[in-house]
């Protein structure tokens, strides 16, 4: 049940900018959510209206964006770990990877109403 302290931390920086920006109500946040996280989309939608109730959010909505995992090879190729390929390099079929994208919560949007 970790999404609920995500989604807190975003309401929290969300609100944050809507008063930085003199908004009267935020209508929406999109939220990139990498699929390493561990976060369910489900609870996180879930959460966010018992979150959000009784603040400068309440009544908005927000949009998940799923960010796969992306990964860099010892040999340079940029890549999508699949099990198709074991998670290993297209390539090269080498190991030695660096995880690159899809462990990150962003909130990338805070539409607001002025």
């Amino acid at each position: 049940m970790h999404e609920m302290s995500y989604i807190i931390r975003l309401a929290d920086l969300a609100a944050k900018t809507a008063k930085e920006q003199e908004a009267k109500r935020v209508k929406k946040i999109v939220v990139e959510v990498g699929k390493m996280t561990g976060i369910e989309p489900y609870y996180m939608q879930k959460y966010y209206k018992t979150a959000i109730r009784g603040t400068i959010l309440d009544g908005s909505e927000i949009e998940l964006i799923p960010v796969e995992v992306t990964a860099k090879c010892a040999c340079g190729k940029e890549y999508t770990p699949t099990a198709a390929y074991d998670y290993l390099c297209p390539d090269c079929g080498g190991g030695s990877c660096k995880i690159t994208g899809g462990r990150d919560v962003i909130l990338k949007e805070v539409a607001i109403e002025v």
